[in-house]
């Protein structure tokens, strides 16, 4: 019968494991979950806006066009599409964004900032920037 392990009968972990790949993998994973909560708490004490539609309304702003199709903006941030969706409906229902159906193609949905969104991004984007350089820089 073969006897338990023990903490030290265990196998070590490797250098490279923890100081390769993996550890720059658990470094950036590390100052990414720093970087978002400082984003989140200041966001939200600040402009009463969350990161998620911070980040959409960011990309909407910067595409530099009128409208932009849902199925773009979802390729272009790191929400899941339900997420998203979820994201589009919180932003629309505090009027900061539209939502309306393509007339040549009904499954597409396009989303355009307002006016209230985009005075709430011009508000917002230096705390995003500062945060950044402070998390970041």
């Amino acid at each position: 019968m073969p006897k338990p392990t023990t903490p030290v009968d265990r196998p070590v972990t490797t250098s490279f494991e923890t100081s390769g790949l993996v550890g720059e993998w658990r470094d950036l994973l590390a100052r990414h979950a720093t970087t978002s909560c400082a984003l989140e708490k200041e966001l939200q004490g600040r402009h009463h806006i969350g990161l998620s539609e911070f980040e959409t309304l960011d990309r909407l702003v910067e595409s530099g066009s009128d409208s932009c199709k849902m199925s773009d903006l979802a390729n272009d941030i790191y929400l899941s599409q339900s997420a998203l969706s979820r994201t589009v409906a919180r932003l629309e229902r505090d009027g900061l964004v539209d939502r309306t159906l393509c007339t040549e193609d009904r499954r597409a949905i396009f989303v355009c900032v307002t006016e209230k969104g985009r005075e709430l991004h011009k508000q917002a984007a230096p705390t995003h920037r500062e945060v950044l350089a402070r998390n970041l820089g």
